[in-house]
């Protein structure tokens, strides 16, 4: 999978798979080949909390709302918008799954913190593109850490 610089911003070409459909198909309730999925270019956006996706993209994958939550846009506008989901985001070797922002229209989806910790990726931004964690290259590395208890 390749990512590509447009005027200094991340691009990657992501892989979104409908979640349910996995399921389906994992209990074998439905054909492979009827795994609803599409291939994206998303914005990397690391000030984004979550993946955000657009009306097309939701139609494509017959995503189901799960939830409405508002959101903070850039210029600090805040919206209602429809949670989707699950929805598997996969690169290179890595997959995730995480629930999606559907964003109005065609508007840019982002790749935001959420999906690309659970990618185990890393940003370059002298190449502006994103990598497979060097430190972790055969697998995701997803740290556990025990929380510690005070008494109160």
């Amino acid at each position: 999978m390749e990512t590509t610089e447009n005027m200094g911003l991340i691009h990657a070409d992501m892989e979104l798979i409908r979640g349910a459909d996995l399921v389906l198909w994992q209990e074998g309730y439905l054909a492979q080949d009827k795994i609803k999925k599409i291939k994206v270019k998303m914005l990397v956006d690391t000030g984004a909390y979550m993946l955000a996706i657009n009306e097309n993209i939701r139609s494509q994958l017959d995503l189901k709302t799960v939830d409405q939550q508002v959101a903070e846009l850039a210029d600090g506008t805040k919206v209602k918008l429809d949670l989707v989901g699950p929805v598997e985001v996969r690169f290179a070797n890595r997959r995730t799954s995480v629930d999606a922002m559907v964003l109005p229209g065609d508007a840019e989806p982002l790749l935001g913190a959420i999906p690309l910790e659970g990618l185990d990726v890393v940003l370059d931004p002298a190449n502006q593109t994103i990598k497979v964690n060097p430190d972790s290259p055969n697998y995701a590395k997803k740290p556990l850490k025990r929380m510690q208890l005070t008494n109160t």
